[in-house]
């Protein structure tokens, strides 16, 4: 070994042991959301997680949304181990290993039971930490945000497929884009800081999220139609730096293990009390479709080819639907 290679091990090993012995100084906990625990299951489960951990000696900072960065910024410092745990959108760790986007197919899962059935008891949460972990992240928890994605936009009332035509989507990621096309809209990727200028210019003319987020971002102002569609559950996941997390002490890992339980548990119990938010739409002036039996059918027909885009393999999709009936 040359004299780089012993001085570049002699820090790394010097920069383990200073992690080790102050993993649990304080735990860094990025947001993702505004910290209302009404609007937000998001912040229901960072705000558990944190308070679960503070209950039991291990301090715990929440740090507003894009305090600390973009969801590029923050998945680099948890990949890094300089940030400890970070609420996140699901593509985020996609980049890794593609598994996860069983969790996005259109209308796969009937309900958050499901999707607890198969990574939970079906195995699929481990799956997804094996292939993330060595790359020094790891997926704590995947926590709802809100009842069954639905379709918003500045434009019309959507009742059908063909009501799509002429509507261009903000869109998180290739993926959607190809969605929106076989509804026979257009899709346009936007940053989430960037969606409120796209929808007032006209860049975007609508996004596919839970019925809450308008509600929660200020958004009810331009986006006056919403489609109860129920397309995926709302999801996003808490991730967690790998070498903070196996720095732990037996006794505190097992502390952030029941602080993820807790957090779990309190998010799916924020998800029931959310029936009264089209309520609140209509009060801000949006109107509400609801889809009936055919025109939902309709839908599910024309996201077929989301099925067969490549994102995942029809191995992977297997998988899921395995998983999903334990």
């Amino acid at each position: 070994m040359n004299k780089r290679n012993v001085l570049k091990s002699t820090l790394l090993a010097a920069a383990l042991a200073l992690t080790a012995q102050t993993a649990t100084a304080q735990v860094k906990i990025a947001l993702d959301s505004p910290p209302d625990l009404e609007g937000s299951g998001s912040y229901v489960w960072a705000h558990t997680f944190a308070e679960h951990l503070e209950a039991n000696g291990i301090e715990a900072e929440e740090f507003q949304r894009g305090a600390l960065g973009g969801d590029d910024e923050l998945f680099d410092q948890v990949s890094q181990g300089l940030l400890e745990v970070s609420m996140s959108p699901l593509n985020i760790v996609g980049s890794i290993d593609k598994t996860i986007y069983g969790l996005r197919l259109p209308y796969f899962f009937t309900d958050m039971e499901e999707v607890d059935r198969a990574l939970d008891g079906g195995g699929m949460l481990e799956k997804i930490n094996a292939a993330t972990t060595p790359e020094g992240v790891r997926v704590l928890a995947v926590d709802t945000v809100g009842q069954a994605s639905g379709i918003f936009n500045t434009k019309k009332p959507i009742k059908s497929v063909a009501d799509m035509a002429g509507l261009r989507m903000r869109a998180l990621d290739e993926s959607q884009i190809e969605l929106y096309k076989a509804w026979g809209a257009d899709g346009t990727i936007v940053s989430w800081a960037e969606v409120p200028n796209a929808l007032q210019t006209g860049v975007a003319d609508g996004y596919l999220n839970p019925n809450f987020v308008p509600l929660l971002f200020g958004h009810t102002d331009f986006l006056k139609h919403y489609t109860d569609a129920a397309v995926s559950p709302s999801l996003r996941i808490a991730i967690a730096s790998e070498d903070w997390y196996q720095g732990l002490s037996d006794a505190d890992r097992q502390t952030v293990d029941d602080a993820v339980a807790a957090a779990t548990a309190a998010n799916r119990a924020w998800l029931g009390t959310q029936d009264g938010v089209l309520d609140q739409l209509r009060d801000a002036g949006v109107e509400i479709q609801t889809l009936d039996e055919a025109a939902r059918q309709e839908f599910r027909d024309a996201s077929a080819p989301a099925y067969e885009s490549g994102l995942l393999t029809q191995e992977q999709i297997a998988e899921w639907e395995t998983a999903k009936g334990n």
